[in-house]
C-alpha cells in the first residue's frame, strides 16, 4: 500500500517536472529530483530507491545519520539541505555527499577539516539569502563570490553552485530570477559550479523556469509530514 502511494506521488512529481521543463524548452534530464525524506522512515527511502530515485535530502542530523547508516549500500546520493551548526559537522560529513546550506567561512573550514580527516570530498553549495531573515540562513548576495572562492580553494570540499529558498510573501519567480543572475555570475568565475538548488513542492515550476538543476521535494512526493519526535 505504501509503495503504491509513493509510486503515485513520484509519478505526479515527475510529470510536473517534465511539464515545467517542456514549458521553457529545457530537457527533463537537466533537473534532478531530490526526495526530501525528513520525518519519514527509512523504509520510505528504500521504496524510493527501488523506484529509481537516487538523490535523497535530509535537514536534521539526528534523524538523517541513523537513517543513512541503516541504508548503507543503497545507490543513493545524500544531500544535507538544512541549517548546519559546526558541532554537527563531524556527523554530517560522515554520510552527506553534498551540503546545500554553506553560508559562512567558519562552516567551510569545519567541513574541510572533517572531510580530510575522514578521507572524503564533500560538495558544498553556497546558500544565498534572498531576503533579510537570518533565521533562514544564507550569505548576502554581495558575499557570494568571496565565499565561493574560499570553498574552491579549500581541501576536502568541492564547489557545486548555489542554493536558495524563496522568501515568504514574494512571488517565487522574482526570487528565482535573482538567484539565476547570481548563479551566472558565479559561473563566470567558477565554470564547473553549475548546480542551482531551488524549488520545493509548491514552487518547483517557477524554479525550473529560472534554471534550477536540483529541486527539493518532500510533501508532494511523500504526503504531509508527521511531526518530528526527539
Amino acid at each position: 500500500m505504501r509503495r503504491d502511494e509513493i509510486a503515485a506521488g513520484l509519478a505526479e512529481v515527475d510529470a510536473r517536472i517534465t511539464a515545467a521543463c517542456h514549458a521553457v524548452g529545457r530537457d527533463r534530464g537537466e533537473v534532478t529530483l531530490i526526495a526530501v525524506t525528513k520525518t519519514r522512515p527509512a523504509e520510505d527511502v528504500r521504496i524510493l530507491a527501488e523506484l529509481g530515485v537516487r538523490d535523497v535530502g535530509e535537514n536534521r542530523d539526528q534523524e538523517a545519520a541513523p537513517k543513512a547508516h541503516e541504508l548503507t549500500g543503497l545507490p543513493l546520493t545524500w544531500h544535507f539541505v538544512g541549517q548546519l551548526q559546526t558541532n554537527k559537522v563531524r556527523s554530517v560529513v560522515g554520510y552527506a555527499d553534498v551540503i546545500h546550506s554553506v553560508d559562512r567561512v567558519r562552516l567551510v573550514e569545519a567541513i574541510s577539516g572533517e572531510a580530510v580527516r575522514q578521507g572524503r570530498r564533500v560538495g558544498c553549495l553556497v546558500q544565498v539569502s534572498l531576503d533579510d531573515d537570518p533565521a533562514r540562513g544564507g550569505v548576502a548576495p554581495a558575499g557570494l563570490l568571496e565565499l565561493a572562492d574560499e570553498i574552491a580553494l579549500t581541501e576536502g570540499v568541492w564547489l557545486g553552485g548555489v542554493m536558495a529558498v524563496a522568501p515568504l510573501g514574494e512571488e517565487p519567480a522574482k526570487a528565482f530570477a535573482r538567484l539565476r543572475e547570481l548563479a551566472l555570475r558565479l559561473q563566470e568565475q567558477h565554470p564547473r559550479a553549475t548546480m542551482i538548488s531551488a524549488g520545493m513542492s509548491e514552487d518547483l515550476t517557477e524554479a525550473i523556469a529560472y534554471g534550477a538543476t536540483h529541486v527539493r521535494v518532500g510533501t508532494a512526493l511523500l504526503g504531509r509530514r508527521k511531526p518530528f519526535v526527539r
